[in-house]
């Protein structure tokens, strides 16, 4: 799945268009390296968003292509942030 496509289905950003923006600001790293929009998301790849002067850290537990709301939390385990 790609990047900006799970970071908005895992609600960790809540819309696709601004999480290609901040991917194309480099605002958003995989593995501790700047990541594209494009990038191919696995289990167990540690994203990290850039909010301003806040830092989230996240590991992908799951990658589906549509989950519920209440199940959005459990794609993801926050390991900073």
């Amino acid at each position: 799945m790609r990047l900006d496509k799970y970071l908005k289905v895992s609600r960790l950003i809540k819309r696709r268009t601004v999480a290609n923006d901040a991917c194309d600001a480099g605002r958003v790293s995989v593995n501790g390296k700047v990541a594209r929009a494009s990038y191919d998301v696995k289990v167990g790849d540690e994203i990290e968003i850039a909010f301003g002067n806040k830092t989230d850290k996240v590991r992908v537990t799951r990658v589906a292509e549509t989950v519920k709301k209440d199940d959005a939390a459990e794609m993801y385990e926050v390991i900073t942030g």
